[in-house]
C-alpha cells in the first residue's frame, strides 16, 4: 500500500509569499481541479472524484472559499451520471454575473464518447439549475475541455476543446487528438468551430490575452514541450502551434495574464526524456477494450513524470520564461491512476487565477489523493532558481 498523504484543511503560511491548503473531500480520487473568483469575492473550486478516472462512479464536486477565510467548504457534488465518467470541470463567470459549470461526460475509457454538460448558477454558486447538454456526443470523436471561454474584443465568447479522434481499431489512445475553437456570438446560446492548424497532438490548448492578441498554450500529446500559438483577429483564425522553451510531459498546463503584464504559467517541468517507462494509453489500467496499436507516425507518450510543478512568468509573450519556481519536487511517478491502493505521486493538472489583491491562486491534484490550493505572490515567483541552464 502507497503513503498516504496529511491533508490540512486550514490554509496556513509555508514560507514568505506562500499560503497552502487542502480542499476537503469524501473521494479516493481527485485530479483536475479548476480555480476560479466567483461573483460576489469568493474563490470557487471544482474537480472531479470518485474511485478512478473512466469509471462511471466519477463525478463534479464543488467547494469554495469564502472572502476572508482559511478554510474550504465540505464540497457538494454537482453531477452524478451512473453510466458515464463525468471529468474536467470548468468555472466561467458570464459578462451578465451568471456562473457556468462545465464538464465532459464520457463512456469508460473512451473519450472518443464524451460530451459536454453544463449546469448554471445566478447567485454565485450557491444553487444551481438543471443539468443540461451543450455540447452532444458526436461520431468519431469526442469532445472535452479543460480550460475557461475567454470573451473577446467583439464580446464573442471563445471555448477551447480537442477532438478526441477515434482511431480506425481499438479504444482511444490520444493519437489524433486536435484542437478547436468554439465561437459564439449570442452569449452561448449557438456556436461555430474553428479548428487550429497543425494542431494534431496539441491540446488543452489554454487562451489568454496579451498585448491587443490573443495567444495560446498547449499539453503535448507527445510529451516534449509546451506549444504555443497566435490569434491576430479575436480568435477567428490561429497560427499552427509550435514548441516553445518549456518542456511538457503530456500533462495539462494553464496559463494567466497577471496585472502586471507578465505571463503566468503553470506546468510540469519534464518530458518524455525524463521517462523511465511507458504507459499504454491513460486507461489502461482499468480494462475494457484494447488500446488501438500506436499510430505508425507519431504516438501519444504516456508516462512521463508528472513532477516538479513549476510556475514560470514571461514578459515577451511566451517566447522566454527567465522565472521558474517550483511548487511541488517528488518523483512524479504516474504509471497507474489507481487511487485506491495510492500508488500515484503526481503533482499536476494546475488551474490558476489572480484575485483583486494581486495573490496569483493555483489549485492542484496532489497524488490523485486530494486538490491542494496554493496562494503564492509574483514576487515569490520572481525569487525563484531561474532559467535552467
Amino acid at each position: 500500500m502507497g503513503d498516504v498523504i496529511e491533508r490540512p484543511a486550514e490554509l496556513t503560511r509555508v514560507e514568505p509569499g506562500r499560503l497552502d491548503g487542502f480542499i476537503p473531500t469524501p473521494c479516493v480520487q481527485n485530479h483536475a481541479g479548476f480555480i476560479a473568483a466567483l461573483p460576489g469575492g469568493d474563490l470557487g473550486c471544482a474537480w472531479f472524484g470518485g474511485t478512478q478516472e473512466g469509471i462511471p462512479d466519477i463525478s463534479v464536486h464543488f467547494s469554495r472559499l469564502p472572502q476572508g477565510a482559511t478554510r474550504w467548504t465540505e464540497p457538494v457534488r454537482l453531477s452524478d451520471d451512473p453510466t458515464r465518467s463525468e471529468q474536467n470541470p470548468l468555472l466561467f463567470t458570464t459578462p451578465t454575473g451568471e456562473l457556468w459549470l462545465l464538464w465532459t461526460a464520457q463512456r469508460g475509457g473512451h473519450q472518443d464518447t464524451a460530451l459536454v454538460r453544463r449546469r448554471v448558477s445566478r447567485d454565485g454558486g450557491h444553487s444551481w439549475g438543471p443539468i443540461q447538454t451543450l455540447i452532444p456526443e458526436r461520431p468519431g470523436f469526442g469532445t472535452f475541455i479543460r480550460s475557461t471561454i475567454v470573451v473577446n474584443a467583439r464580446g464573442e465568447w471563445l471555448l477551447p476543446i480537442w477532438r478526441c479522434a477515434r482511431p480506425p481499431a481499438g479504444a482511444w489512445t490520444g493519437d489524433l487528438d486536435t484542437s478547436s475553437v468554439l465561437i459564439s456570438a449570442d452569449g452561448g446560446a449557438t456556436w461555430r468551430e474553428v479548428p487550429v492548424p497543425d494542431s494534431r497532438g496539441c491540446v488543452h490548448m489554454s487562451i489568454i490575452r496579451w498585448e491587443g492578441r490573443l495567444l495560446a498554450f498547449f499539453r503535448s500529446r507527445w510529451a516534449d514541450h509546451v506549444y504555443r500559438t497566435v490569434s491576430e483577429d479575436e480568435g477567428h483564425s490561429w497560427s499552427a502551434p509550435h514548441p516553445t522553451v518549456l518542456p511538457n510531459n503530456n500533462s495539462s498546463v494553464m496559463a494567466l495574464t497577471l496585472a502586471s503584464g507578465a505571463i503566468a504559467l503553470c506546468y510540469n517541468e519534464s518530458s518524455a526524456a525524463d521517462a523511465t517507462g511507458r504507459r499504454l494509453s491513460l486507461y489502461d489500467d482499468i480494462g475494457g477494450e484494447a488500446p488501438a496499436p500506436p499510430a505508425a507516425d507519431r504516438a501519444a507518450f504516456w508516462g512521463a513524470p508528472r513532477a516538479p510543478l513549476t510556475l514560470a512568468l514571461s514578459e515577451d509573450g511566451g517566447l522566454t520564461w527567465p522565472h521558474r519556481r517550483d511548487l511541488e519536487v517528488g518523483d512524479g511517478y504516474c504509471m497507474t491512476n489507481n487511487s485506491k491502493d495510492r500508488l500515484n505521486r503526481e503533482f499536476s493538472y494546475p488551474s490558476l487565477c489572480q484575485t483583486p489583491d494581486g495573490a496569483i491562486q493555483l489549485a492542484y491534484t496532489f497524488w490523485r489523493q486530494a486538490i491542494k490550493h496554493a496562494r503564492v505572490t509574483e514576487d515569490w515567483v520572481r525569487q525563484g532558481r531561474g532559467t535552467p541552464a
